[in-house]
């Protein structure tokens, strides 16, 4: 009898340490995955940021090209009107200067917060 219960002790200490062998494995396994998960999401957040940079850099230069020459266009269009060329530059340039002086008044109110949204809403 006793020999039976040794026997079944050591058949009992067998299935834990297999027991506790496979679960070695599965947690190394989850950690492994884990870690390749943790890798793919970075690499879609860095890749979506880069992205949106470029799609951002390259309206912007789009953009400011469209200003400059729609700028030019009414500078002298605007110089027609008052019949000087050098008028039409300075009105054009004084409508630049207040839009610049109310996004500078206003900065705290309306830019700061309108850049600190937009970018929460790419880090999301």
């Amino acid at each position: 009898m006793e020999k039976e219960q040794e026997q079944k002790q050591a058949e009992e200490k067998e299935g834990f340490k297999e027991k506790v062998g496979d679960l070695t494995d599965h947690i190394g396994d989850y950690l492994d995955t884990l870690y390749k998960l943790t890798i793919v999401k970075a690499t879609q957040k860095a890749t979506n940021i880069v992205s949106i940079i470029v799609v951002a850099i390259a309206v912007i230069t789009v953009g400011m090209f469209a200003l400059f020459f729609a700028s030019i266009a009414l500078s002298l269009w605007i110089g027609n009107l008052i019949s000087s060329r050098v008028g039409g530059f300075l009105v054009v340039a004084g409508f630049y200067l207040l839009s610049l002086l109310i996004i500078i008044l206003l900065r705290k109110k309306i830019v700061f917060p309108f850049f600190r949204n937009l970018i929460l809403r790419i880090y999301d």
